[in-house]
């Protein structure tokens, strides 16, 4: 079988638990493409291209993982790249509501992709990239959190 799936998201920064889900997400599919979002409406701290640096950094002994930027409707994205699988990831039920409402959308939208969600590992299911930032921003040690290097581009950006 050669199955690839699509990780949408705006990945600003990237956290030991989006890491976790692409390492599972590799356990199933044959390829992940791990999509960036230019979604300026959430105003990233991080551009586009210092998210993909950090992407690529992260999963650079993932051979099976592709880094990629969309800007546009997701579904169309997915479906330009010939897949029909998007992973989500679910930390807490709290991001139930609003996936579940997503997916039913992009259902809507094309009833031929299916969303699969997937848990990281317990020990990042608190963990988002706003709380991350915000505990940045206060000089906060994250390096239970965040790969050293995105630390350190978070206390520069920061000027922490």
């Amino acid at each position: 079988m050669n199955q690839r799936a699509v990780y949408p998201g705006t990945f600003d920064p990237v956290t030991f638990g989006h890491i976790d889900i692409i390492k599972r997400a590799v356990k199933l599919y044959d390829e992940v493409i791990v999509a960036v979002a230019a979604n300026d409406a959430k105003t990233p701290l991080f551009s586009v291209e210092q998210r993909v640096s950090m992407l690529k950094q992260a999963t650079k002994g993932l051979s099976r993982v592709k880094v990629d930027t969309f800007d546009q409707l997701m579904v169309n994205y997915v479906q330009s790249k010939n897949c029909n699988v998007v992973i989500r990831g679910l930390r807490m039920i709290s991001d139930f509501e609003y996936e579940f409402q997503m997916a039913l959308t992009n259902r809507k939208l094309n009833k031929d992709i299916e969303i699969v969600f997937m848990m990281p590992n317990e020990s990042y299911s608190f963990v988002s990239s706003k709380l991350i930032k915000e505990v940045a921003k206060l000089g906060a040690n994250l390096s239970e959190f965040v790969p050293s290097f995105v630390e350190k581009k978070l206390k520069k950006i920061l000027g922490k």
